[in-house]
């Protein structure tokens, strides 16, 4: 445990200042994550003509939440895994006595501190100019909304870490995370609360690993009603699912790896 603690510390404290070399590029990447306001202006605009179950500022305050939970479980693993298997890199890391995952695991960590300013300062930012939807949530619900936005950083790291694993065979496993990046944006609730779903698509739903991403931490911190016994109880079905898949993919696509110096 004490050696773990040490490398976890190392890995982090390195990629965390690899990261600030980065502020600027960080900046962007915030301000690229706008797509929630967009949909906000939609959906408060159309609550004023329609009925829809919550006002303008429930659809303000719930596109926030969305920006927020984006920022903290944007994950890239898949696109630096493909780059290692299609540059040879991964052969450096397999000789280190470290399962590579752990490089990954750390350096998404090490950006999320990183970016922390940037979002708080964005956040800050909304609530000036709309300050009609400020709110202060309770602890008790900081606390669940940290637990299940760490725990949906976990499930998209694990669903996008296991597609990578179809790196070995194909050169563009990337692919396939941009078709399950617009399955994902339709069904996580990043573009509408699944409470405006119709009751059979948000049942469908409700069985995929997608809104637990999105839709279950924004729902719990802008007090919208929510299952937390299903939506944790989901949370681990999936990531127990996709652990194990990942580790059979990998265990079988090291058979197959072929890079420099393997």
């Amino acid at each position: 445990m004490k050696r773990l603690f040490k490398v976890s510390r190392s890995l982090l404290v390195t990629y965390y200042a690899y990261m600030l070399e980065y502020r600027a590029e960080l900046l962007l990447w915030a301000l690229s994550g706008s797509l929630p306001f967009i949909l906000m202006g939609v959906w408060t605009q159309a609550a004023q003509q329609g009925d829809f179950g919550l006002s303008s500022i429930d659809f303000a305050r719930y596109f926030l939440a969305v920006y927020l939970v984006r920022q903290l479980t944007v994950v890239w693993v898949i696109w630096d895994f493909e780059r290692e298997i299609v540059d040879g890199k991964l052969s450096f890391r397999l000789l280190q006595p470290l399962d590579p995952v752990w490089h990954h695991i750390w350096s998404h960590i090490g950006e999320r501190f990183a970016r922390l300013p940037f979002i708080f300062g964005l956040v800050a930012l909304f609530f000036l100019l709309y300050p009609s939807a400020f709110w202060i949530p309770s602890l008790g619900t900081l606390g669940l909304f940290a637990i299940a936005s760490f725990c949906a950083l976990a499930l998209q790291f694990l669903i996008q870490y296991t597609l990578a694993m179809f790196a070995f065979w194909t050169e563009k496993a990337s692919s396939i995370q941009e078709v399950v990046f617009l399955v994902n944006l339709f069904l996580s609730g990043a573009i509408a609360p699944l409470e405006l779903f119709p009751p059979e698509m948000r049942a469908i739903a409700q069985w995929t690993p997608f809104p637990y991403i999105i839709n279950f931490p924004a729902s719990i911190i802008t007090g919208l009603k929510v299952d937390l016994l299903h939506g944790f109880g989901m949370i681990f079905m999936w990531m127990t699912i996709f652990a194990i898949v990942n580790r059979w993919l990998w265990r079988k696509g090291l058979k197959q790896y072929s890079g420099m110096g393997a």
